[in-house]
């Protein structure tokens, strides 16, 4: 995924109403296409950064064999200094990256 190259915005901003809405003519539908595009790059995140750390997992539970691994920790750090997925999703949506596709409500039989 992309996301490793966002521009997007680490920290909270403010945006205006009327920018969204201007994109797909509906506030509602705007978020509503951010959101799930949202979860799609969370769904990414997380899948690749646990593939990641499956490296580090050991077989046996035992606490006294559980040691500090600077490299997982270095992994987690660097996924938690990621832009957030909404950051990303709202980057991408006002960039025209991502698009939305309405079924036809009214189908002729």
């Amino acid at each position: 995924m992309n996301y490793k190259n966002s521009k997007a915005e680490r920290t909270t901003v403010t945006r205006s109403n009327h920018e969204l809405e201007e994109k797909s003519g509906n506030i509602y539908e705007s978020i509503v296409a951010m959101s799930k595009r949202a979860n799609q790059i969370n769904v990414g995140m997380k899948e690749e950064l646990t593939t990641k750390l499956q490296e580090f997992a050991s077989s046996s539970d035992n606490l006294e064999e559980i040691f500090e691994n600077r490299e997982q920790i270095e992994i987690s750090k660097y996924y938690e200094r990621l832009p957030k997925p909404v950051a990303i999703a709202i980057d991408e949506f006002l960039d025209d990256k991502v698009y939305t596709r309405k079924p036809d409500s009214h189908k002729k039989k």
